[in-house]
């Protein structure tokens, strides 16, 4: 009786492979620290074809697109001052911080304007010393704006804004927030916080 006729199909066996190998690596993903996934994929972008760090960051706008959150509440953001203590950041902030940040940071420039205009808001009718934590997360604040504004810049380069009513009306909101926290602060002789944010937001065109 002969032998059956048996015929290899690369493409066929192929598949268990890839999807073992996908298994794996997601099961590798699950498991990984955060600072291995950081390592891998700051390597990765480093390192790999010229299509990967386009491809991350439209996967990583589309995440952020779906996982959109409202502002903040500003009583959540800063503890008031009290006639014991200055005022001082509360926990939450981190996360509103954490959240503007990874907006700008994947070209969503114009989406974390208003999450950081609600931060700067929440500071007028606090008081805080020069040379204290509160004036030291303020400083950072003025950073992230400066950062936000850039990557607000490359999104309209990179022809990504197509809303320019709600841009324009994001780079408002943050540039009354701005505008009335300098009135705020001269008015109780105080070392505004927002310089570098103040001075990048006064000629910016949209």
């Amino acid at each position: 009786m002969p032998a059956p006729d048996v015929t290899y199909n690369r493409q066929i066996d192929s598949r268990p492979a890839l999807g073992h190998v996908n298994l794996m690596v997601d099961t590798f993903i699950a498991n990984a620290t955060a600072d291995d996934l950081r390592s891998i994929v700051r390597n990765l972008l480093a390192t790999g074809p010229p299509g990967v760090a386009p491809a991350f960051t439209n996967a990583a706008r589309s995440r952020l697109r779906q996982t959109s959150k409202s502002l903040p509440s500003p009583y959540h953001l800063f503890q008031k001052q009290t006639r014991d203590k200055p005022s001082a950041p509360l926990p939450h902030l981190h996360d509103v911080l954490t959240r503007a940040r990874s907006l700008y940071g994947a070209g969503l420039g114009f989406a974390s304007l208003g999450l950081l205009a609600s931060i700067v808001r929440a500071t007028i009718g606090l008081r805080w010393e020069d040379d204290g934590d509160m004036a030291d997360i303020l400083a950072v604040i003025d950073v992230d704006i400066g950062q936000a504004i850039q990557s607000s810049k490359e999104e309209i380069e990179a022809s990504r804004v197509v809303d320019f009513a709600s841009a324009r009306e994001a780079r408002n909101e943050l540039r009354c927030a701005v505008n009335d926290s300098l009135a705020d602060v001269n008015s109780w002789g105080g070392e505004f916080p927002y310089e570098r944010a103040a001075a990048s937001i006064e000629y910016w065109k949209i």
